[in-house]
């Protein structure tokens, strides 16, 4: 399953259309908090995971989902592009970190590959490799 949690409408029906149309099964919420009272972090799938929302961000979600010991794993989505962010993103657990707009093929290709992922999620404490 891909859950995409964005508070705008217009990016959770895109990507609701782009999921569909690749075969892929989803839910979409409109915030953090009601994400986190209608799933199971302990369910296997996937996160789109909007960073800048109001009230509950998605980097303070992906704190929460860490602390719960989450098997979701996330692809961040922002439309800030700051390299703190990215790399704040990628210490609590994102897979990948993705520039809106995103490119609709990258964003499968990264779905279906860590849907496919059996390795180990990694850990909020994990170094970041050098540049």
């Amino acid at each position: 399953m891909v859950f995409i949690v964005d508070d705008e409408e217009s990016v959770r029906k895109g990507f609701s259309l782009l999921l569909r149309s690749a075969g892929l099964p989803h839910r979409a919420f409109s915030s953090a908090k009601q994400f986190l009272a209608d799933v199971d972090p302990q369910e296997e799938g996937c996160v789109l995971l909007d960073i800048t929302m109001p009230q509950v961000t998605g980097l303070q979600l992906q704190k929460e989902l860490n602390q719960r010991k989450s098997r979701l794993r996330v692809i961040a989505i922002s439309a800030r592009d700051d390299a703190d962010t990215a790399i704040l993103a990628r210490q609590l657990g994102a897979q990948f970190f993705f520039r809106k707009p995103v490119d609709d093929q990258a964003l499968i290709d990264a779905i279906r590959w860590v849907m496919g992922s059996n390795r180990p999620k990694p850990t909020q404490s994990a170094p970041l490799p050098s540049p």
